[in-house]
């Protein structure tokens, strides 16, 4: 798999039927192994393990219904209240982030009302807090760290990991 603009980790792969497949710490279970995926493995992580996300509070591959149909937002960040906060939206390192791809993420916050959208390949990441007050977006110079994305939220530093609180 490519390299990306992500710190490394130790994934946990297993070959099976001939396919490769990597272990999904928020779904529990392997999954298929594609580009996207590595992507999503590595934020997710990157999340985690760098910024005090709470993977007990993180769904990946989360279904919601718009306009009668359904859809699968790629990641879903809640508070201890379980209100969707952010949503992170993942591609291939090789498709390069457009407007379309925004468009995409923006058509899942018409259900959420969150309160940032990420978008990354894994090479290049971008994130926006939304202001519905305004009306209006602002691109950020970074992700938020999870204080930073739920400041009334306190939590035992020892849950860091689980997400208890």
């Amino acid at each position: 798999m490519d390299a990306l603009n992500l710190p490394p980790f130790e994934a946990k792969l297993r070959r099976n039927d001939g396919k490769t497949r990597i272990f999904d710490p928020l779904r529990q279970r392997f999954v298929a192994l594609t580009p996207e995926e590595w992507v999503r493995q590595h934020f997710v992580h990157f999340m985690v393990s760098e910024l005090g996300y709470k993977s007990a509070l993180m769904g990946n591959e989360v279904t919601l219904n718009l306009n009668g149909m359904k859809r699968r937002c790629d990641t879903v960040v809640y508070d201890p209240f379980m209100r969707a906060r952010m949503v992170v939206e993942y591609k291939r390192p090789s498709v390069e982030i457009t407007q379309r791809v925004f468009d995409q993420i923006c058509r899942y916050d018409m259900v959420l009302r969150v309160d940032y959208l990420v978008v990354s390949n894994g090479l290049t990441h971008y994130c926006c807090r939304i202001d519905y007050e305004r009306q209006a977006y602002e691109f950020l110079e970074r992700i938020p760290t999870y204080a930073e994305l739920v400041p009334e939220a306190i939590f035992d530093e020892n849950d860091t990991q689980s997400g208890h609180s």
